[in-house]
């Protein structure tokens, strides 16, 4: 129910307003009365109505007056301007203010029904809208953190999409021509089952997300990883052009405030590394590599190590150092790239099950009018996601895909041979048996009776 404010100090008009409103469109408004302008504002501040019918001439505060105030504060309601012939000077003045309906007195039942009934209409238009951008954004949302998991395992791994690296910082809203990284080593809980070991993991991985996010704010960039067998990586990304040493000492603060946070909340000691300012997508990587070498650097536990303060004679020995280390380590390393790759493997087959579900949804409704929103909507994904993420595995459009389906199952009914080819045109989806026939002789080479003859 909406509500509608009636501002007249005439009562007889008000009550003659609330009895047509009442009897012609039932069960649509509650109704509020003011006498003057200056109710009008204090009641519009109480009720805060949908729709306010306003006399431009009233004791007190006049109408524009009060129309001023209430638009100050509720931009977004309708606002209709009563008022005399005499006085439509004044209704030219509210129009600037934003008032696109006015209603002139003595107004008849039919204007008053027709306005409201095309206000409700606005109104109903305007909350559908709402209701899109929530969901959209919603969804949106919901995958802000399988794009920064993503773009984490890109730094992780050598298999790199530059198309998909793009896209996944543009989602994120990230710059990838800097930035280091910082490595949680974590202490293996081999007393535990597996399925107990698996809820630690998520509660860990939550903890040293909250508190990485927490304390960096917006000052840098910051991604997190997934939990990648018993270590976390955390990418810390130049924002607006800072200096390498704003990153290296962000870095630094953060890495001893894990330690300790994961201490005081978890009993956890764990070991950090951090790994040197590179430069795009490969220098952030090899500050990865960098991260993990030092988070090894140590046997004992707690422990923040800087791969530049490495005591090595040069920086070529310091990048023998962690070459030297990554070869002594290859089980080490080969075994983080191999669970990324198994991430990635059962992202790779959700991905595949969730296009199972959408494709048996188009085979189901493929005769029907069908939209990729649609479709997209029934495997709760973003339409542009899902229109990606469909071609990339099926290599068709969504488009062609529907359209290749239709044209085959009418292949198969002109060669059945029961029907007409109007009805074939009709059952496959199609609603215009002209644009069917081009569809058709554009798939086919033929058109479809051009295809029924051959047979």
């Amino acid at each position: 129910m909406y509500r509608l404010l009636i501002a007249d100090d005439e009562a007889l008009e008000r009550e003659g307003i609330e009895w047509i409103v009442d009897r012609m469109m039932p069960n649509t408004f509650e109704i509020i009365h003011a006498e003057n302008g200056r109710t009008a504002i204090q009641r519009a501040d109480e009720f805060r109505p949908h729709i306010v019918l306003m006399d431009i001439r009233m004791p007190g505060i006049q109408g524009l007056e009060a129309l001023r105030e209430i638009k100050a504060h509720s931009p977004q309601i309708k606002m209709v301007l009563v008022t005399a012939y005499e006085q439509f000077e004044y209704a030219q003045e509210a129009l600037s203010l934003g008032v696109k309906e006015y209603l002139v007195k003595p107004a008849k039942r039919d204007q008053i029904v027709a306005l409201l009934q095309r206000l409700v209409a606005e109104l109903e238009q305007d909350q559908r809208k709402r209701d899109e951008e929530f969901a959209i954004r919603d969804k949106y949302f919901q995958l802000l953190p399988l794009a920064e998991s993503e773009m984490a395992l890109v730094f992780m791994s050598d298999q790199v999409n530059d198309t998909e690296v793009g896209y996944l910082a543009d989602i994120l809203e990230l710059s990838i021509d800097k930035g280091c990284a910082l490595v949680l080593a974590l202490p293996e809980l081999g007393h535990k089952s597996e399925q107990e070991i698996s809820v630690e993991k998520k509660k860990l991985y939550e903890t040293v997300k909250n508190l990485a996010k927490g304390f960096i704010q917006n000052r840098v960039g910051c991604m997190v990883s997934s939990m990648v067998h018993w270590h976390m990586a955390i990418f810390l990304l130049e924002k607006a052009s800072i200096k390498d040493e704003v990153l290296r000492e962000e870095a630094r603060l953060l890495g001893a405030k894990l330690m300790e946070s994961l201490y005081q909340q978890r009993e956890i000691d764990v070991n950090v590394g951090i790994g040197s300012v590179q430069e795009a997508i490969e220098g952030i990587r090899r500050s990865y590599f960098e991260a993990v070498f030092a988070s090894a650097c140590s046997t004992d536990w707690g422990n923040l190590c800087s791969f530049e303060d490495l005591k090595v004679p040069t920086s070529e020995g310091v990048r023998g150092a962690a070459d030297q280390f990554m070869a002594d380590h290859v089980s080490e390393r080969t075994y983080v790239e191999l669970a990324i790759k198994r991430i990635r493997e059962e992202r790779e087959q959700r991905t595949w099950s969730v296009l199972d579900n959408a494709i048996m949804f188009i085979q189901d409704k493929f005769r029907e009018e069908l939209s990729l929103e649609d479709v997209a909507e029934h495997v709760h994904l973003n339409p542009y996601y899902f229109s990606k993420v469909f071609k990339q595995q099926t290599g068709e459009t969504f488009i062609d895909f529907v359209t290749r389906l239709r044209i085959e199952k009418a292949k198969e009914m002109i060669r059945d041979g029961q029907f007409s080819l109007k009805e074939v045109c009709y059952m496959v989806g199609y609603k215009d048996p002209n644009y069917f026939s081009r569809v058709f002789k554009k798939v086919t080479g033929a058109s479809p009776t051009e295809y029924r003859n051959q047979l």
